[in-house]
């Protein structure tokens, strides 16, 4: 504790001399205010005046920066000196203390005055004040602003944490300090490290979340209507953002749970230390609380933050535009009433990490309109140009144009991976040169180099090779067509959609002419068409929800002389890119027992991702078949993934080979052991460490710590999908269950073991987690919701401790 006196100490001096920092430090910590630069009155709202006040005083506080770093380079150089080590050696002076001679003069100094000479000894370690500022002189200005910028900080920090009446919030303020305190000190930037992690905190974020419930909730809204719930929405994670929290010690007043209060303390400092704090001190890494923070922090406050914001609301009332009156009165409470039942309702699909929806056109509109930059890595849609005279009934597909798209969708192409090469190069010395890849690349790229038997028979070929063969040929074309009720169809669609309804006839016995003649004719129903010789040898029939953001597949068929070639692959891909193009990533279909097998094969997944209320009602079910999902991601051309992957493989087989050719050196025998040595580590034979041989690191399991397992387990109680697992299955509701499950665990029970600290390791953790989701496996079908439950939760679980550092398989 003598440390932490001497500090504030040295800090509290500076701001009672006479020379410049008694100036500095009152005017810095002026720029606060007590509400803002403490969390004494933390639990209100920063809106209105409370906002108004927060923005002056980040104002002045800037202002107070731009002052200090317009100051004469020497009375910067002074400044520091009050916070910089002494370069005499031997010397243990961390800060130049102000000669007491200068007490003696009453006579303020005028602004022009010197206010100290480098020949000023120090009061505490009676070195000369350059010794104390010699390490700064060749410091570039902005390096020095930048030091100054933190002293400022160190400053306001100090006063709020003497205006702090919470003993724990001071505390996390005395950690602050000291951290810039250090990094003025060592010239370094500021890093926080602990046992509070690095943000973000929990995934999905709650600003993810509040965009999941929009579009969940709203979806089928109107424009105008939905643009309301929009603006609600970011009002009030504006809000949210610039909440002050009540302190841990109120919290206890008001919730009994000691868990709820022991993840609400851990969550209210890292508040403090990465949102609140930094906000007024910019040398701390700043984070918005609601892209750091998740369900938890949000179910813990959203109530009383709920309560505080409409009080707020009904005071400003008679001072809102009328407009701005409605919206908040009349909308505001529905639209918090209808997001309170998602956050607390167990099986909310908001809280999804996998959640994805894609808004209708209109709303995706809007969107692309208030976002003022495209992330990067994010898709880019392209529009396609139909060649038809019928314009939008007839789309041709080419995968030339794909050829370019793929420079645009993710690097696909070698020109794009050397992009991620250039990255992941600049990270570690031992990756390949952009150069070296580039040499390989011309070798595989030259004819020559794939003669001979590999080049005829090949063992792994791609199952759609040929059909993209016979493509770059002209012998095959793809077509996308539709009929239509309100514009012309010309007579070669036509010609074509007859031919696939002969095609689908046939291939599928099971359905019946009339009902493929009502679904090929449909205009609401497309289909890709394999066109060869003139005429449609194969079809993939589909209708798209674009309001939902997937696609039903009601047909695929290729006719039984032309299978086997690889067609059908070949059409999924098409079709695949074409959906990409439109912003359409999900594919559902109803699979009978015979097509199974190709959509495994194409992606296809019987675990369905989409939430059931995305598409129940729009599409039918069929007796005797299985519905299966496929996501598509957008940064692939599915059409060139086959010749991608192979490249690749080139490129690591040459790798590998150039490798070998390098540790192929021939080193001396041994001879230590004719001289009585009797073992020898690894590291010493010749050639083992260049040959790639690296010493095994060695096994360690440490203690886990209850706080981090606790931490983990009421995440995993918080998802979506726990509730089947949240206390032991009762032998009333499912009497066999005990027959067939010899060793039960649940989540209630797992809290029970942590509390009496049952798992001293890791591995006792993980697999009692891991025995609630095999339980559940073993006992129910494939087909259940119990058993999807638990894979999405197992990788949830697998997830959060992966960001703990707890997962090492």
């Amino acid at each position: 504790m003598s440390q932490a006196t001497d500090e504030i100490a040295d800090i509290a001096m500076t701001s009672t001399e006479p020379d410049s920092s008694q100036n500095h430090t009152h005017e810095a910590t002026s720029s606060l205010s007590a509400d803002d630069a403490s969390s004494s009155n933390a639990g209100t709202p920063a809106g209105s005046e409370g906002q108004a006040s927060r923005q002056s005083n980040l104002q002045r506080i800037q202002q107070r920066k731009q002052q200090v770093f317009n100051w004469p380079h020497n009375k910067k150089l002074l400044k520091l000196a009050i916070y910089s080590a002494c370069q005499t050696p031997d010397c243990n002076c961390n800060g130049w203390k102000t000669p007491v001679t200068q007490h003696a003069g009453k006579t303020p100094r005028a602004d022009n005055q010197p206010l100290a000479s480098f020949n000023d000894v120090c009061r505490n370690c009676n070195h000369v004040l350059e010794k104390h500022v010699s390490q700064l002189q060749g410091l570039p200005v902005a390096e020095v602003n930048r030091l100054l910028g933190a002293v400022v900080d160190v400053e306001n920090i100090f006063m709020s944490m003497q205006r702090e009446d919470d003993h724990n919030t001071k505390q996390v303020y005395y950690y602050l300090f000291k951290i810039l305190r250090k990094c003025i000190l060592t010239r370094s930037q500021p890093r926080i490290e602990g046992p509070l992690g690095q943000p973000p905190f929990e995934r999905p974020s709650i600003a993810k979340a509040i965009t999941n419930f929009v579009l969940y909730k709203f979806n089928s809204l109107p424009q105008r209507e939905w643009q309301t719930m929009y603006d609600l929405a970011k009002m009030f994670l504006h809000c949210f953002n610039h909440w002050n929290f009540e302190t841990p010690s109120v919290r206890k007043l008001q919730v009994s749970n000691p868990e709820d209060i022991s993840a609400y303390q851990i969550n209210y400092t890292r508040w403090l230390v990465f949102c609140h704090v930094p906000a007024f001190c910019d040398s701390l890494p700043h984070y918005d609380t609601s892209l750091v923070f998740g369900r938890t922090l949000l179910r813990a406050v959203f109530k009383s933050v709920c309560r505080q914001l409409m009080d707020k609301c009904h005071l400003e009332r008679d001072r809102m535009p009328p407009e701005k009156r409605v919206l908040v009165l009349t909308h505001f409470p529905r639209f918090l009433a209808l997001l309170e039942e998602e956050i607390f309702s167990p099986n909310s699909p908001i809280w999804d990490p996998d959640y994805k929806q894609v808004p209708p056109n209109h709303l995706q509109a809007m969107l692309d309109n208030k976002t003022s930059s495209r992330r990067v890595g994010e898709f880019e849609r392209v529009t396609a140009s139909g060649d038809s005279k019928d314009g939008f009934t007839t789309v041709t597909l080419s995968s030339g144009s794909i050829k370019q798209e793929g420079v645009k969708r993710a690097g696909v192409s070698v020109s794009g991976t050397g992009g991620k090469r250039r990255r992941v190069c600049s990270e570690g010395s031992d990756d390949v040169s952009q150069r070296t890849v580039a040499d390989i690349v011309a070798t595989i790229s030259d004819p020559n180099y794939m003669c001979g038997p590999d080049a005829l028979f090949q063992t792994q070929a791609p199952r759609d090779e040929a059909a993209k063969i016979e493509e770059q040929r002209k012998l095959i074309e793809f077509h996308v067509i539709g009929n239509s009720l309100t514009g012309p169809v010309n007579k070669q669609t036509m010609l074509w959609l007859i031919g696939l309804h002969n095609v689908f006839s046939h291939q599928l016995p099971e359905m019946t002419k009339e009902y493929i003649s009502q679904l090929v004719f449909d205009p609401k129903h497309k289909t890709l068409a394999l066109i060869k010789e003139g005429r449609p040898i194969g079809g993939i029939c589909f209708r798209t929800f674009h309001s939902q953001g997937f696609s039903e597949i009601v047909f695929c068929a290729v006719t039984s002389n032309e299978q086997v070639k690889g067609y059908g692959t070949h059409l999924m891909n098409h079709l695949k890119d074409y959906h990409i193009r439109n912003n359409i990533l999900h594919f559902l279909t109803f699979a009978d027992e015979f097509a199974i097998g190709y959509f495994k094969k194409q992606g296809f997944s019987k675990d369905i991702k989409l939430p059931r209320a995305m598409y129940q009602g729009y599409i039918k079910d069929y007796e005797g078949a299985t519905l299966m999902h496929c996501e598509l991601n957008p940064r692939i051309v599915y059409t060139q993934f086959t010749s991608v992957i192979r490249m690749q493989k080139e490129i690591v087989k040459k790798l590998i080979d150039m490798r070998q050719k390098e540790v192929r050196k021939i080193y001396p025998g041994l001879t230590c052991f004719k001289e009585g040595v009797r073992s020898l580590p690894p590291e010493c034979i010749p050639g083992a460490r260049e040959a790639g041989w690296r010493a095994p690191p060695p096994p360690h399991d440490p203690d886990p710590d209850p706080v981090t397992l606790r931490n983990v387990l009421h995440a995993v109680k918080n998802h979506a999908t726990a509730w089947p697992f949240l206390k032991p299955v009762d032998k009333a509701e499912v009497p066999d269950y005990y027959d067939h499950i010899k060793y039960p665990m649940d989540l209630r029970t797992m809290g029970e073991r942590l509390k009496a600290r049952y798992y001293v390791s890791k591995r006792l953790f993980i697999a009692d987690m891991t025995r609630i989701f095999n339980n559940c496996r073993l006992y129910n079908s494939p087909d259940t919701d119990y058993y999807r439950c638990a894979n999405t939760l197992e990788k949830y679980f697998q997830t959060k401790m992966k960001e703990v550092g707890l997962w090492d398989k």
